[in-house]
């Protein structure tokens, strides 16, 4: 379990009730955090008088922001090993959440980012709500969608998926649900009472009478310059594409994208393209631990970090700076095999 009070665990009726609680962090999770998930996920999973397990985070602003990114920039700064352990557990647990063989119901309420992703939409049952701002912002911080994200992002309609992982945009309720990321809407309000009906174990009846149509999204009005645009082969045609189809959305997705680490940008196109031919989960968890693990010694992610989170000056020195310099070789490096070090979960 967690040395702390940072995951809150209990039981009533026949549900399993995870809290991820640094209200303050943002949930943001940590090793020991990740560590207490698993131990409670495989206790629960033998337990007969367990019928269904409910995530949520803490506090008003939402589930979970990611990982304790501020842990992993320190890690990088001194060249440690932390980071590698961490993402080792976090995506086994990720695989562990969507191979869990009883209901697993998120709530993802508010924001849910990055690893807060990586707990909940690889669940059973995944709850939006109006307030729900979903992403994986990775790009921003010089870094690459993780967690399963790829694997996520890949299997939604048309280019939509290409389209959030290389600009990090988060999206609300009604996108989610388009875009495969999540289930059922749930009025924010109407959640502790859903939580008190899943305690009978009917997670189908319980869902059912909280759930109304979801808040309109934004993606759908956009398919086809989104499915035109990133259809190209290179994030630079990407570019020349949203830059010349006419569209102002499209332009200023193009002027986003340009604020983004090069490096990251190539990699991570590279990286949702493969996630279409490896099938399973597992196998694109492996893959994005090979490319998490060579991110964690490129300058980009330390950077990234510094200046979104640390600094907070928003203007990141990206190195390589130009799309122009990051080289094919450059990107494969990122998936070329570790060896024994390999997380090995589609083995």
């Amino acid at each position: 379990m967690a040395l702390d009070d940072s995951v809150l665990l209990r039981t009533e009726g026949r549900a399993g009730y995870i809290t991820l609680n640094r209200p303050r962090a943002l949930n943001a999770l940590t090793h020991d955090m990740v560590r207490a998930l698993h131990t409670a996920l495989a206790a629960w999973e033998r337990d007969d008088a367990i019928g269904v397990v409910v995530i949520s985070g803490a506090g008003e602003r939402g589930l979970c922001a990611g990982g304790d990114i501020r842990a992993i920039h320190d890690d990088a700064r001194s060249q440690g090993r932390g980071s590698v352990a961490f993402w080792r557990d976090e995506y086994r647990l990720n695989a562990r959440i969507a191979r869990f063989p009883k209901p697993y119901v998120a709530f993802m309420d508010g924001i849910v980012m990055g690893g807060g992703v990586g707990v909940s939409a690889h669940g059973s049952v995944r709850v939006v709500t109006e307030r729900s701002r979903i992403a994986m912002p990775e790009t921003a911080i010089g870094f690459v969608p993780d967690v399963g994200g790829t694997h996520l992002l890949a299997r939604a309609p048309g280019e939509l998926g290409t389209h959030l992982a290389l600009t990090g945009n988060a999206v609300g309720a009604g996108d989610a649900l388009l875009l495969g990321l999540a289930d059922h809407c749930v009025p924010s309000g109407r959640l502790p009472e859903l939580a008190v009906s899943l305690a009978s174990g009917d997670v189908t009846a319980a869902v059912r009478d909280a759930a109304v149509p979801a808040p309109e999204g934004e993606l759908a009005a956009h398919r086809e310059w989104i499915d035109h645009c990133y259809a190209a082969d290179s994030v630079e045609e990407i570019l020349e594409r949203l830059t010349a189809c006419g569209e102002r959305a499209a332009k200023e997705t193009a002027e986003t994208i340009l604020t983004r680490s090069p490096t990251a940008l190539k990699v991570t196109l590279a990286a949702m393209r493969r996630a279409r031919s490896l099938g399973s989960l597992e196998a694109v968890l492996d893959q994005e631990f090979r490319v998490s693990c060579a991110g964690l010694s490129a300058p980009d992610l330390v950077e990234g970090i510094r200046a979104q989170v640390i600094d907070k000056d928003r203007e990141p020195r990206w190195s390589p700076a130009d799309l122009s310099q990051v080289s094919a070789a450059d990107v494969a490096a990122h998936f070329a095999p570790l060896g024994n070090e390999e997380l090995g979960l589609a083995d």
